[in-house]
């Protein structure tokens, strides 16, 4: 989610917590890794910190490893990583803070820390080069990543990838999160919440129950709540066009063209900068259509990771 949901939602949650309406405590890591643990080797210790990953597929197929936007977890891409692991080894892993990560002792939630967990998790898991897929924060990590370590991504895939400045996000400086956002700690209102995560999709009708308890859940887990805050306030962009100049490695844009988050008129960036970059659009899918529609927003990331 970008800044405009997160207003919302923090909004929404100062007006409740004035009403005295009922406060949202963290859920214990017992808790939540009893329901989204898949098997207890899945955290890792990497660089000084714990993530949360998924490794699927063959372990000699070609790799692919997915990257998820703010507020969100490796969860979001469960359709296309099963729809894909068949041909190819897919990671997938909760940004620090996010999903079943915990926040990462160093304080560090800039994208140059993000980067360098990146490159420390393909180590630790013996890849040398991947195609690095990312969807809105994703999508600019895996960019960036592909400026700092070229001979390491094989070909980029990028939803609806951020990076590009818009009000109040300035290029050079951090935005300025007042500490009213703070609230969000303490209150996290599940019907607020729902609000906000339709802003993602082009149907709302597609957010079932149970993609909305697990985001609600998750963003419960400890220290989660004040680790989004503080990706958000660390966030200082740099003006892409010059470093995405130089990517010189096959990139698919793939955005909906519902997307109230990132419009898709945000994609002729994109175009102009990048030396190689095929636009597809999706219509009626939106912001996540990993999420949204998986079996209708595969299609054109298959073709395109199958091509020589």
């Amino acid at each position: 989610m970008r800044r405009r949901s997160l207003i919302a939602l923090v909004a929404c949650a100062a007006m409740i917590v004035a009403a005295g309406c009922t406060l949202t405590p963290d859920l214990s890591r017992e808790t939540l890794e009893a329901r989204y643990l898949n098997a207890p080797e899945d955290m890792r210790a990497v660089a000084g910190t714990r993530l949360h990953i998924r490794d699927t597929g063959p372990r000699e197929a070609r790799a692919v490893v997915m990257i998820h936007g703010v507020a969100s977890s490796l969860h979001t891409w469960e359709g296309w990583a099963q729809a894909l692991d068949d041909d190819f080894r897919v990671i997938r892993f909760d940004l620090p803070g996010s999903g079943l990560s915990p926040p990462d002792p160093t304080g560090d939630y800039t994208d140059a820390r993000s980067i360098d967990l990146l490159s420390g998790l393909m180590d630790d898991l013996g890849v040398e080069r991947a195609a690095i897929i990312g969807n809105s924060l994703g999508g600019r990590i895996a960019w960036r990543f592909a400026v700092a370590h070229p001979g390491r991504v094989e070909r980029l895939v990028l939803v609806s990838p951020d990076g590009f400045a818009s009000p109040p996000f300035e290029y050079g400086k951090a935005a300025d999160i007042p500490p009213v956002f703070d609230v969000m700690k303490i209150v996290l209102p599940r019907f607020a919440l729902r609000s906000n995560l339709e802003i993602a999709y082009a149907d709302p009708a597609r957010l079932d129950d149970a993609t909305l308890d697990r985001y609600h859940d998750l963003l419960r887990a400890p220290g989660g709540r004040g680790a989004l805050l503080d990706r958000f306030r660390q966030t200082i962009l740099v003006d892409p066009e010059p470093r995405l100049a130089g990517i010189t490695v096959p990139v698919l844009l793939l955005w909906g063209e519902e997307d109230g988050m990132i419009p898709i008129a945000n994609a002729a960036d994109y175009e102009r900068s990048l030396p190689d970059a095929t636009l597809v659009r999706l219509p009626d899918l939106g912001h996540v259509p990993q999420e949204e529609a998986p079996a209708m927003s595969i299609g054109p990331v298959r073709a395109f990771l199958a091509m020589p």
